[in-house]
């Protein structure tokens, strides 16, 4: 029941998801008076279940209020679903902080991770990257800050499919000395063998789009600005192609000899293809679909979670945590043991 065009919109993307995905079985929570109106047209979502509740979360909600009242709402029972087993991943189009909050406080964090995290995929020349944290945890310890880049490690190896993952830590510098001191203590913890990551180090703001590291690890506020500044810049570039080639007759001639490779740009930087956030370190999979999305981008929020639960994300997650905790307090009992010799 979220989202700009819901519950339209959800009905279209869970229909082309199961058309792509045969094994899917959906279970639509929210209003069945105006659900099942939209599906009668549809073969396909007959196999689809509704869990039947009049009550949501309005996208202006405040969390705190979303959590207290809500406990009736589609939200909040799609959520319950995971808790109790009845469903793999919960995937939302509605309202970003009380989805955050309730899906925190049902689900709880896995044993060992301090925050969960949002993580989502950008665009690269080398093939998209996920970034994290994008805005849950504005200040992080470096012990945050290793339990993201596992996180990030854990779902890059399956939504991208790659056995090992390059991961940075985004940095004012590539310098060793550059950066707070919680990103270089999580940069010497993350360089140690032992906890069995392809760290590739510190990158700057500028290697992101170049695709210099498959898995980005910041905290939300540096995580958040970058974000909506690529986004925003695609936005920009968008628009000064567009004004170019409607300036003179000669410009418009060149867009029509270039329209495929334009096109081909367009469906390459197509925001829908890359919809889908994560919310990490919870035990169960909750995805985040932005509120904007049409069905392209539904359809892929659905897939981005039902990859993770086929793949064995929460197991492959937990396995690399207590990689790093053993590796985390190795490091401390290390930093102890050194100030304990200088004093």
């Amino acid at each position: 029941m979220g989202g700009d065009d819901a519950p339209q919109c959800v009905i279209s993307g869970t229909a082309l998801a199961m058309q792509n995905d045969p094994d899917l079985r959906p279970i639509l929570v929210g209003d069945e008076n105006q659900l099942k109106p939209l599906m009668q047209n549809n073969p396909i979502l007959h196999q689809a279940e509704i869990l039947h509740t009049e009550d949501m979360v309005t996208s202006d909600e405040v969390p705190s209020q979303a959590l207290r009242t809500g406990k009736n709402s589609s939200m909040r029972l799609a959520i319950d679903l995971v808790k109790s087993g009845e469903a793999s991943a919960v995937v939302s189009a509605g309202n970003s902080g009380a989805l955050m909050i309730m899906a925190l406080m049902v689900l709880r964090t896995i044993e060992g991770i301090e925050r969960p995290a949002l993580a989502a995929l950008f665009p690269t020349l080398n093939g998209p990257s996920c970034m994290l944290d994008l805005g849950a945890n504005i200040d992080c310890s470096s012990t945050n800050l290793v339990q993201f880049a596992a996180m990030g490690d854990a779902f890059y190896r399956v939504i991208g499919k790659v056995d090992r993952p390059s991961i940075g830590l985004l940095n004012v510098g590539e310098e060793e000395q550059k950066g707070s001191a919680s990103i270089r203590e999580a940069a010497a913890i993350l360089s140690d063998p032992a906890i069995q990551m392809n760290y590739a180090g510190f990158i700057e703001g500028d290697g992101i789009p170049m695709g210099e590291a498959q898995v980005i690890v910041c905290d939300g506020f540096s995580g958040n600005v970058a974000l909506k500044t690529a986004e925003g810049t695609s936005k920009l570039i968008g628009t000064m192609i567009r004004n170019s080639f409607r300036a003179t007759i000669f410009s418009r001639l060149g867009y029509i000899l270039a329209r495929r490779s334009f096109q081909q740009l367009r469906d390459m930087m197509n925001p829908q293809r890359y919809n889908g956030a994560v919310l990490l370190g919870l035990n169960g999979i909750v995805v985040k679909s932005h509120g904007g999305a049409n069905q392209d981008g539904i359809a892929n929020a659905i897939k981005v979670a039902s990859d993770m639960h086929r793949h064995g994300f929460m197991d492959d997650l937990k396995n690399g945590i207590a990689r790093s905790i053993d590796a985390i307090e190795v490091a401390q009992s290390e930093k102890m043991k050194s100030k304990e010799e200088t004093s």
